[in-house]
């Protein structure tokens, strides 16, 4: 495997006596989507701003594509695109007027950036909104904007600092599904940085669970569920067409299978927690007792309950 495109090293960030990141170790691989998730406050934007450096570690490093970014501001840049919380536009000038003035701010002569602007338009969907002054777009359309501008110098990777505040639900939607198309499509490295944790969980490879300056987990949603609540066991509910009496003859016989701990029984549903996942085994089961089978549910534990667990424990 290559060399992580973003690599973070026993990074530290203190004002006075207030430590806003400590001891941070993270790597990002090139093509990924990644998710640092936290509340506000929890130093999400002060990691952003020393991988981009823009300021600087109290300790510990940080190496995008290569650079140490400390030391190489201006190279990192070149390579990383970035999307504040709170975007400006020149309220007055129209969206390809904007862009067109960012793509001569990146060096780009002026056929070049006229190009690179149309396309940049047309890939976030504004192409036919390209002559409207930006001071009448949507909160929605201007994160699009946004997009198309962080786009335009071609970067390895962009970062997007809670890129959905304020949109409605179908934009957010949209907007998360050009991220991902993008990535996937362009190999763009994609580092996306909120408190929405449903956001984050739909389009995220793995996510970073930040709470007061430190990194508490990190990993995919099945990865994370696992190492949280693993020793909880799996939990299967089963419904069938008859009612299930309560005690249930049947229910001496399951509970001296291996692996099963639990079950409860609620009319015409039967909810099973085992050590191990019997799904299967247990749908056989019913079958070959003549149940009519109606639905099976295996419980997931979700990022809310993975986060919550986790700050739970830091509150703790």
């Amino acid at each position: 495997m290559e060399d992580p495109i973003i690599q973070i090293k026993d990074l530290s960030k203190s004002y006075g006596s207030f430590r806003a990141v400590e001891g941070l170790n993270l790597n990002i691989h090139k093509g990924e989507i990644f998710g640092l998730l936290g509340p506000n406050g929890a130093g999400k934007t002060t990691t952003i701003l020393m991988m981009l450096g823009l300021t600087e570690p109290s300790g510990g490093t940080v190496h995008v594509g290569g650079y140490l970014s400390a030391a190489n501001p201006i190279p990192v840049k070149k390579i990383v695109g970035y999307m504040p919380d709170s975007l400006g536009f020149y309220d007055q000038m129209t969206a390809m007027e904007n862009l067109m003035y960012i793509a001569g701010l990146n060096g780009l002569a002026d056929a070049e950036g006229r190009k690179r602007a149309l396309e940049m338009l047309d890939t976030v969907g504004l192409a036919a909104e390209k002559d409207k002054k930006t001071g009448v777009y949507s909160r929605g359309m201007k994160q699009r904007l946004g997009l198309a501008e962080v786009l335009i110098k071609k970067p390895e990777v962009i970062i997007l600092d809670e890129p959905t505040l304020g949109i409605d639900p179908s934009g957010v939607k949209d907007f998360l599904s050009l991220i991902r198309s993008l990535s996937r499509e362009h190999g763009i490295t994609v580092l996306l940085s909120s408190h929405h944790l449903h956001h984050v969980q739909q389009i995220c490879d793995r996510v970073g669970i930040f709470v007061k300056g430190k990194l508490l987990a990190e990993g995919n949603i099945e990865s994370l569920s696992k190492e949280l609540f693993g020793h909880e066991g799996y939990v299967t509910s089963v419904q069938v067409r008859q009612h299930i009496p309560n005690p249930w003859p049947l229910q001496n016989e399951l509970m001296h299978w291996d692996g099963l701990r639990k079950m409860s029984i609620r009319g015409k549903e039967v909810e099973f927690t085992s050590s191990q996942d019997l799904t299967a085994e247990l749908v056989r089961f019913f079958v070959k007792e003549n149940y009519d089978v109606l639905s099976v549910h295996q419980k997931d534990y979700g990022l809310d309950e993975i986060y919550h667990k986790y700050f739970e424990g830091e509150q703790g």
